[in-house]
């Protein structure tokens, strides 16, 4: 995948052997079951794969991270995190068994070791605690904290303060006033000045120890 040589260099030769098995193994899966649209499925680099690591431009996880996927859907963004970031540890959590169940199928056959699936509801999973939580495009911002605020540690296992990641997109002026979390936010753009990732957005919302 040559979009992500770009943005990513010093990638090991398993990495760059799992990201270009991403491909092929979607388009094997979506036959069988709708993981992404099929529009998306020609730009799944650029639109999945490279949105998703934007997580990681920002986070850079440390090794021994754990980190929670809410609403994983197709894997995104916690497959190509879990490449990026061998040394973290990451739960992807789907309510959806059909898709949860593809997805650590997909996660095994690249060898993924660092990856464990959860079939269920964010809001009752019992597993924890994680020093954050990413996701994007699952659920309004209020949403999102008020699920993670009560499983993730205080900390910083990375280059951040642990805490909430998603990655949105357009007017967020409304989704920040009704959650009065405060998230520092990052232009996707500015990391990766193309077409697409203009008005997408990434958001930090730090954990605050009681």
């Amino acid at each position: 995948m040559e979009l992500i040589g770009t943005y990513f260099e010093g990638l090991t030769p398993d990495q760059e052997a799992r990201f270009e098995a991403l491909e092929p193994l979607y388009r094997e899966w979506n036959t069988r079951l709708n993981l992404i649209s099929k529009k998306d499925l020609d730009h799944l680099e650029e639109r999945h794969v490279l949105h998703s690591l934007a997580i990681g431009a920002v986070a850079a996880f440390a090794d021994g991270t754990e980190v929670l996927d809410m609403g994983t859907g197709g894997g995104f963004p916690g497959i190509p995190l879990a490449i990026l970031f061998p040394g973290s540890r990451f739960t992807l959590a789907d309510s959806t068994g059909k898709k949860i169940r593809s997805v650590g199928k997909i996660a095994s056959a690249l060898g993924l070791e660092n990856v464990v699936t959860w079939n269920g509801r964010v809001e009752e999973i019992s597993s924890g605690p994680f020093d954050f939580t990413v996701s994007r495009a699952v659920a309004p911002l209020e949403n999102l904290w008020k699920w993670s605020s009560g499983i993730l540690r205080g900390g910083r296992a990375s280059a951040i303060p642990n805490g909430m990641i998603c990655l949105k997109g357009g007017d967020l002026r409304g989704e920040i006033r009704s959650c009065r979390c405060h998230p520092a936010v990052y232009e996707i753009y500015s990391m990766y000045p193309r077409d697409y990732f203009r008005e997408k957005y990434l958001l930090h919302v730090p954990h605050s120890p009681a």
